[in-house]
């Protein structure tokens, strides 16, 4: 391994134990600052709530930013084959900045609808009432798309990324906004269960990152992409049944 190789894992491997830190620091904020009850038996977090005095655009940049860091904590270790295929660091940079950028994109969409809806629990206790029947819901949905054939193929093309054919850096750039796309996809299912389990929840977000990199550097992908969706719709089939 070259020096400049050994600079990029270094690299790498501290960003990496930074934001990780920084997401159990987080997350540990959070929950110590409780959740509101709600009618219909379940706990709002308050990850979707203004602090005393923040405005709404100061609650937006702090939820991005902490999402940012949480998804580098999560998606870097399996992101890592594909930015060292780039050889030089500078473009990784940037392929990486790219990636990222995709996933700061749909934190906003995250954190518009969120909020749109936790305001609308809030103001309307039918709605909250429907909320645990909702969240079984969505689980059984999210493991329906874990085991599904559109899930294999947006995994096979993830697993298969390769560098791109320029050296540019325009195209490093672009090479890691489609990667994040594909990325986006491949995850739809996990990020819903990550929502639904709760962001808050140190556990549930190391699970989540573990299924990730298993899928994404494990020998047999499919094998755990099934077992992984198998698992969320039976969580999500005993939150039915009690919410039933």
């Amino acid at each position: 391994m070259g020096a400049s190789q050994r600079a990029f894992f270094g690299v790498s491997a501290l960003l990496f134990a930074a934001c990780a830190a920084l997401t159990i620091v987080w997350c540990a904020s959070m929950s110590a600052m409780g959740e509101l009850s709600m009618p219909g038996g379940w706990t709002m977090s308050m990850a979707w709530m203004r602090m005393p005095g923040q405005t709404w655009p100061g609650a937006a940049a702090s939820f991005l930013g902490m999402w940012g860091v949480m998804m580098v904590t999560m998606m870097l270790p399996p992101l890592l084959p594909v930015l060292a295929r780039l050889r030089r660091n500078r473009l990784a940079a940037l392929a990486g900045a790219g990636y990222f950028s995709v996933w700061t994109l749909l934190g906003a969409i995250i954190y518009g609808f969120g909020s749109v809806v936790a305001r609308t629990e809030l103001q309307w206790p039918a709605v909250a009432r429907l909320v645990p029947l909702g969240a079984a819901a969505v689980l059984l949905a999210a493991g329906a798309v874990q085991v599904s054939s559109w899930k294999a193929r947006q995994l096979a093309v993830c697993r298969a990324c390769s560098a791109p054919e320029s050296r540019g850096a325009a195209a490093a750039w672009l090479h890691g906004v489609r990667f994040g796309v594909n990325c986006t996809l491949c995850c739809l299912g996990l990020m819903t269960v990550l929502l639904v389990g709760g962001m808050m929840n140190i556990a549930v977000v190391a699970s989540i990152a573990v299924a990730i990199a298993a899928e994404r550097l494990g020998p047999r992908p499919d094998l755990v992409a099934g077992a992984i969706g198998a698992a969320v719709m039976a969580t999500g089939a005993v939150l039915l049944a009690r919410a039933l």
